[in-house]
C-alpha cells in the first residue's frame, strides 16, 4: 500500500470499518440509554459547537510554532540541526506544512482521543511524519507487553510495531486513551435531534401536525378528498387562508418548539458540549446571559490555556522525545509548543515595558527585545546590560572603588 493511498484515506476510505475493538470508546451495551440520534464523526461535526470547539483546539494547536531545544550547559538554543526539527517545524512530510501536520493531529486527539502519524525513515534517522485517521487504527497490546497497531484501509490492512507508528493519547488505560466523541454521543445525539427537529419544523413551514374533526361520516372517496384538500395546514410552506365549514375543526397533536423548550435546549447543548471538550462557551460564541469578551479576553485565553491546551500541548511535547528520539538523544533535547509567542502575546505598551524591565535586569539583550518585536538585530546590541545604581546596603553611602583597568577589562 503506497503512502499517497494511505494518506488519501485520512478522513474516510470507501469500505473501511470503523477500528473500535481496542478502543477505550462506548460500545453496544455500554450505556443505558440509546443516543436520541446516530452519532459519527460527520454527523456531530454538523453541530455547531462540536465544530467550534474542536475548530478551536485544532487550529490554536496548529497555529503555535514548535522547536526542538538542544541543551548545553549555558541553557539550552534551538536544535537546528536535528533532523526531527526540520520535520516537526518546516517539513512533516511530503502532503502537508507544519500548521496542517499539526492541525491533524490536534483534530484525531480531541475527537478520538488517539492520535497516530505513520515514522517515516532513511536508514535509522526519521525523514517524514504521516498522520492517519484513528478511526482506521486499532491499538492491541500483545502477551508479550508488545504495543501494535493495525491499519484499516479498505480491504487493506496492516500493522505496524510502535517503533513505525507514533502515538499520541489522552487519558486512558495507558495503552489507548479514552474517546470524547464516544462518551459524549449522548449529549451530541440531542443536539442532533434538535437539530433535525427544527429542520423539519422550518422545511415545513412551521406547522404542526394535527387532527381535522367533522361531525358526519364521510365516505372513502370524501375522506380522500378533504385530505387533500386540507393537506396544507400541516404541509408545505405555503402560507394561505383555510375556510373550514360543515362542523369542521382542526387540532394540532404535535408540541411546538416552545412547548419542548427547543431553544432553551440548544443553549444548554452549547455548555454541554463544550463541558466535554474543555472549551469554555464564550469561546464558542455563546454569549447568552455571559458578558462578552472586552478586557477579560486575556484572562479566558490565559485559563483556556492552562486547564485545556496545556494538558494537549504537554502530551505532545513529552511524546517526541520518548518515542521519536533514542534515549541519547532525548537526554539532550527538550520539545516545547511557543504558546506564549502565539496565543497570549500582551499589547505593545505591555511586550515593551516587559522588555525594558528585562533589558535593565540584564535578563536579555537588547537585539532579543527587538528580534522578538520582528526588528532587525543592531551592531551592539548583543551584550547584557544592567543598571549600576543598587549596592550592597552595608555599602551605602560609600565612596565607590575604582577598580584596575585589567579587571574592568575582564
Amino acid at each position: 500500500m503506497s503512502l499517497f493511498t494511505a494518506f488519501s484515506g485520512f478522513f474516510r476510505s470507501p469500505g473501511a470499518p470503523p477500528r473500535v475493538d481496542g478502543l477505550q470508546t462506548g460500545i453496544p451495551g455500554g450505556y443505558g440509554t440509546t443516543a436520541a440520534a446516530e452519532v459519527s464523526f460527520d454527523t456531530a461535526m454538523q453541530i455547531s459547537p462540536v465544530w467550534a470547539a474542536v475548530k478551536l483546539i485544532s487550529e490554536s494547536i496548529g497555529s503555535m510554532p514548535f522547536n526542538v531545544y538542544k541543551v548545553t550547559d549555558k541553557g539550552r538554543e534551538i536544535a537546528t540541526d536535528h533532523p526531527l526539527h526540520r520535520v516537526l517545524t518546516s517539513n512533516p512530510n511530503q502532503y502537508q506544512t507544519d500548521v496542517e501536520f499539526w492541525e491533524s493531529l490536534a483534530l484525531n486527539l480531541a475527537i478520538s482521543g488517539n492520535a497516530y502519524a505513520i515514522i517515516q525513515r532513511s536508514g535509522s534517522r526519521i525523514v517524514g511524519l504521516l498522520p492517519v485517521s484513528s478511526a482506521q487504527v486499532e491499538t492491541t497490546l500483545l502477551s508479550d507487553g508488545t504495543v501494535i497497531h493495525s491499519y484499516t484501509s479498505g480491504a487493506n490492512v496492516k500493522v505496524y510495531s510502535s517503533e513505525s507508528m507514533w502515538h499520541v493519547k489522552l487519558f486512558g488505560n495507558g495503552i489507548v486513551g479514552l474517546s470524547p466523541l464516544s462518551y459524549a454521543r449522548n449529549s451530541i445525539g440531542i443536539a442532533i435531534a434538535a437539530d433535525n427537529r427544527v429542520s423539519k419544523v422550518y422545511s415545513n413551514g412551521a406547522k404542526p401536525s394535527g387532527i381535522l374533526t367533522i361531525d358526519k361520516t364521510l365516505t372513502k372517496d370524501q375522506r380522500t378528498q378533504v385530505r387533500s384538500a386540507f393537506a396544507g395546514l400541516e404541509e408545505g410552506n405555503e402560507d394561505k387562508l383555510f375556510v373550514l365549514e360543515a362542523g369542521m375543526n382542526y387540532t394540532p397533536v404535535s408540541m411546538s418548539p416552545q412547548d419542548i423548550e427547543l431553544l432553551d435546549s440548544r443553549r444548554f447543548q452549547i455548555e454541554d458540549i463544550g463541558r466535554f471538550f474543555g472549551v469554555p462557551s464564550i469561546l464558542l460564541n455563546q454569549t447568552f446571559g455571559q458578558s462578552s469578551l472586552g478586557s477579560n479576553v486575556y484572562e479566558i485565553l490565559s485559563a483556556f490555556y492552562k486547564l485545556n491546551l496545556r494538558p494537549y500541548l504537554e502530551k505532545f511535547e513529552a511524546s517526541v522525545p520518548r518515542w521519536l528520539m533514542s534515549s541519547d538523544d532525548a537526554s539532550k533535547h527538550e520539545c516545547e509548543f511557543d504558546f506564549d509567542a502565539a496565543l497570549l502575546r500582551a499589547d505593545l505598551k505591555t511586550r515593551m515595558e516587559a522588555n525594558r524591565i528585562a533589558i535593565n535586569s540584564g535578563q536579555s539583550t537588547p537585539n532579543e527585545a527587538r528580534i522578538s518585536e520582528g526588528k532587525p538585530a543592531l551592531k551592539g546590541g548583543d551584550k547584557l546590560l544592567i543598571q549600576g545604581a543598587m549596592v550592597p546596603i552595608q555599602q551605602a553611602g560609600q565612596k565607590p572603588v575604582e577598580m584596575p583597568n585589567e579587571a574592568q577589562e575582564s
